[in-house]
């Protein structure tokens, strides 16, 4: 894999400039059940019906680039990145101008790209490990391994193992590494929090739920200290621990 050349960056710049404001429980083929979002310390990006925004801490305000039809997001060393099939690329949602040459883009995880036919690449360039057969969602787990989610069952990258279940349509981050659901979830050492499609709950060790503010479809992710939630209109919500709004 390469660097684009310099005729791709300078077409880039411009589609980047033109920016304007602005995971699941929801039936196939509706917004929410297409909204993709990535998240870290550095803020969130998400992408639905081909359009993705990106909004940065703290000021979480959104910047939309003119791209097009992406399929995906994520983070990557601090940068947001969004994956556009049509150009064999993935490129930079805000900052510098950058662009990497990967074939045609299928799903993203922090660390790897992940192409149609499950081949992958690290944001380098650089060849790495993939699958066979299109993923249909990739995360890197907090053990640091990859995995990927595949006709509704979750798979390590590195082995081929098949984690247990069946029937997920998405993947949430744990602190040992993945789990597949149907609702965003993410553990913090206040709980476990949850979008159920009707509320965004907060839920202790036994299983009880200590807080819960309405909220519908979406995707859930934690930012820095704080819970942070994106719904396929493009609002971003921010939360505290407890559930109170920022």
């Amino acid at each position: 894999m390469r660097l684009l050349n310099a005729a791709l960056p300078v077409l880039l710049s411009g589609v980047l400039g033109a920016c304007a404001p602005a995971v699941t429980g929801a039936a196939p083929g509706s917004p929410a059940s297409s909204l993709r979002a990535a998240f870290s310390d550095a803020g969130v990006a998400w992408t639905v019906g081909g359009r993705t925004c990106v909004a940065r801490a703290p000021a979480f305000e959104p910047v939309c680039p003119a791209l097009p039809g992406v399929v995906d997001v994520a983070w990557n060393a601090g940068q947001a990145w969004a994956g556009v099939p049509s150009l064999g690329a993935v490129v930079t949602l805000d900052g510098a101008a950058r662009s990497v040459s990967v074939g045609r883009v299928a799903v993203m995880s922090g660390a790897r790209v992940y192409r149609e036919n499950g081949s992958a690449v690290e944001y380098a360039g650089v060849a790495a490990a993939g699958v066979l057969g299109q993923p249909s969602a990739a995360v890197t787990g907090g053990d640091g391994q990859e995995y990927v989610l595949q006709d509704g069952r979750v798979v390590r990258v590195a082995d081929g193992w098949v984690l247990p279940g069946a029937g997920f349509t998405l993947l949430n981050v744990r602190p040992d590494g993945v789990a597949g659901g149907a609702q965003p979830e993410v553990v913090t050492a206040t709980g476990t929090y949850r979008l159920t499609g009707t509320a965004l709950e907060r839920v202790d060790a036994a299983g009880v739920v200590r807080a819960r503010v309405p909220h519908g479809p979406g995707r859930l992710g934690v930012v820095g200290a704080w819970l942070v939630t994106v719904v396929p209109s493009g609002e971003v919500r921010v939360f505290g621990p407890d559930l109170a709004a920022r």
